[in-house]
């Protein structure tokens, strides 16, 4: 499920929206970062600042996404969704995934403003990444047709360290985190193909479901799928304490 196989070229074509929202992330942060002309207008009308947001600047509730507040917070947050985004973008279809990501980050931001202070700001993908954790939670609990157990264990453990590391790091938005995956978890019964029956029929159409990936993979993990399920946990851990 988690395992990236495709070039770049590949990646691009399958997974456009993961792939453009990662381009925005670091246009975004050079522009910022390099003092590139426009960049601190940028900085300060995209920030979250609740006391903008409760003073009519709505679009805050929406900007904080695509922006990070240094190099390695916006290397770990589009690793992890270069990592996570994928099977799903696949899964629900361009305009779905985008929903559910976008939704969740709002309902997170939303969460912030009404429940932090007025001086409290915040940016970053954080909550709409656990949003996509919180539909892949939903998977395991509710449409095992659409996950294997093998990958419900490693979504289990994603989520053990993510919650755990969320209350033990530091600057952390700790409601961002918890509502987007609250979003996510709410969303996904909205945004994931119906359940169907135990018959399938041909179609033209081509279909992608998680349980293949379980045929296609050995028995015994090979180094390769070692270094990735490693290199996951290592984002996961470094997104949450950078």
């Amino acid at each position: 499920m988690f395992l990236r196989t495709e070039n770049f070229r590949t990646f691009l074509r399958f997974y456009p929206i993961v792939s453009f929202l990662v381009a925005i992330h670091f246009i975004l942060w050079v522009w910022i970062s390099f003092g590139l002309p426009g960049g601190r207008y940028l900085l300060e009308t995209m920030v979250g600042y609740n006391m903008f947001i409760g003073q009519g600047e709505w679009w805050r509730l929406f900007t904080p996404i695509v922006l990070h507040a240094s190099f390695t917070h916006v290397l770990f947050n589009s690793f992890s969704l270069v990592l996570f985004g994928p099977a799903l973008e696949r899964l629900l279809g361009r305009n779905k995934f985008l929903l559910a990501y976008i939704g969740s980050a709002l309902v997170a931001n939303i969460a912030t403003f009404l429940l932090e202070p007025a001086y409290f700001s915040h940016v970053g993908a954080s909550g709409a990444i656990y949003g996509l954790f919180g539909i892949y939670l939903y998977m395991v609990l509710f449409r095992k047709d659409l996950i294997d157990q093998a990958n419900s264990q490693i979504i289990i453990t994603i989520l053990i360290i993510g919650l755990i590391m969320t209350f033990v790091g530091g600057n952390i938005n700790i409601l961002g985190h918890i509502f987007g995956f609250v979003g996510g978890t709410i969303l996904a019964p909205l945004v994931l193909p119906k359940q169907r029956g135990h018959h399938y029929h041909a179609s033209s159409k081509p279909s992608f479901s998680f349980r293949k990936i379980k045929a296609r993979m050995p028995r015994r993990l090979d180094r390769k799928s070692m270094f990735w399920i490693v290199l996951i946990i290592l984002v996961i851990l470094g997104m949450i304490t950078r």
